[in-house]
């Protein structure tokens, strides 16, 4: 396989990896894989690079994005974090050898917030829309940033991300959490371990009760015993069903 860079803005931290089969053989679909952390600084894009690899040897290109984080010198949080991760899914416009009807995005934990968000078929933050999401993935994702919040779930994570609580800055709330944009009109995977720890797993149950409820496409898949970083090993149930989502959208859309 092969691996390039492409920057989608100014700043540092406006980077993605692109990694590839190493056969081209026509444009490959593509994988937009967003790493957690809580959004902070302290994690990066490497968190996503096992995931990666077993997505390339998936026979799907991988792209993977960095964004601006929360930390002193991350520069992230409301809005610049969204509107990076908006940019960067934009950027697949000019990229060659992909099929950009063939999209698809998945995230970790607070990467799970922003697979969700980045993929709504109704964007509301960030530049326009260049290219079309079909499906989203969520891994152990915050799904709702309000819920989340609440039960102060990373450690007041959400706060720092959104400068406030949900009573605080409840506008904020409403553009940027999942849940608060469903329904998002696209199908979407929430897969989650029961033995996570970090990030509760009713938080996916509940919000594809709520997705189901206003009409969408959603599918809450609980792994039994899995905890928060078992759900991007590349190996066992998790991948699994991953690369069950990725089979579903493999041809051309229609």
């Amino acid at each position: 396989m092969t691996r390039t860079s492409l920057s989608y803005g100014p700043a540092h931290a406006q980077v993605a990896e692109i990694w590839r089969p190493p056969e081209e053989d026509g444009d490959r679909p593509v994988v937009v894989l967003i790493h957690g952390g809580f959004w902070r600084q302290v994690y990066t894009k490497r968190l996503m690079h096992p995931l990666a690899a077993a997505v390339v040897r998936h026979g799907w290109v991988a792209y993977n994005i960095e964004y601006r984080r929360v930390g002193p010198f991350g520069g992230g949080g409301w809005p610049e974090t969204f509107a990076d991760v908006a940019a960067a899914v934009n950027a697949l416009s000019d990229v060659d050898g992909i099929d950009r009807g063939r999209i698809v995005t998945c995230g970790h934990s607070a990467g799970g917030q922003l697979a969700l968000w980045a993929g709504t078929a109704h964007p509301t933050l960030g530049p326009a829309r260049s290219v079309t999401v079909r499906a989203a993935i969520s891994l152990a994702g915050v799904v709702d940033l309000a819920a989340a919040a609440r039960l102060g779930v990373g450690g007041g994570a959400v706060d720092a991300l959104m400068g406030g609580g949900p009573d605080d800055v409840p506008e904020r709330y409403a553009l940027g959490s999942p849940a608060a944009q469903l329904p998002l009109g696209i199908p979407q995977y929430l897969v989650h371990g029961t033995a996570d720890s970090s990030v509760p797993a009713s938080l996916s149950a509940a919000y594809v009760e709520q997705a189901v409820a206003l009409g969408d496409d959603a599918t809450f898949v609980p792994l039994a015993g899995a905890a928060h970083m078992d759900v991007i090993k590349p190996a066992g149930a998790a991948f699994d069903q991953v690369t069950g989502v990725l089979d579903r959208f493999s041809t051309p859309p229609v």
